[in-house]
């Protein structure tokens, strides 16, 4: 994985236990329902981005050497994950 790839996903995901765990402690003080479904959002938000980056990194690392291998076999194994990985994000 390139590191600024990781840098990020990392931070990204460490923002969402933060978060995660604000969300508890704010369902345990009983705060307002709109204000716990923001932050809520906010943490999907991040997941997506972090996803949208792992992603991208796997098609610029794995991918690039599935296709340069010039093997058939793997390079269609490569899309159906890809698309597989992708229909997945795409759910709500």
């Amino acid at each position: 994985m390139r590191t600024e790839k990781r840098t990020k996903i990392l931070i990204g995901t460490k923002k969402c236990r933060w978060m995660l765990e604000k969300i508890d402690r704010m369902l345990e003080d009983e705060a307002y329902c709109a204000d716990i479904a923001q932050q809520i959002n906010a943490t999907i938000g991040l997941l997506r981005s972090a996803n949208a980056a792992l992603l991208e990194n796997h098609l610029q690392t794995c991918g690039v050497k599935r296709i340069q291998s010039g093997d058939p076999e793997a390079i269609a194994e490569f899309s159906e994950e890809v698309m597989r990985v992708w229909n997945v994000t795409q759910r709500n």
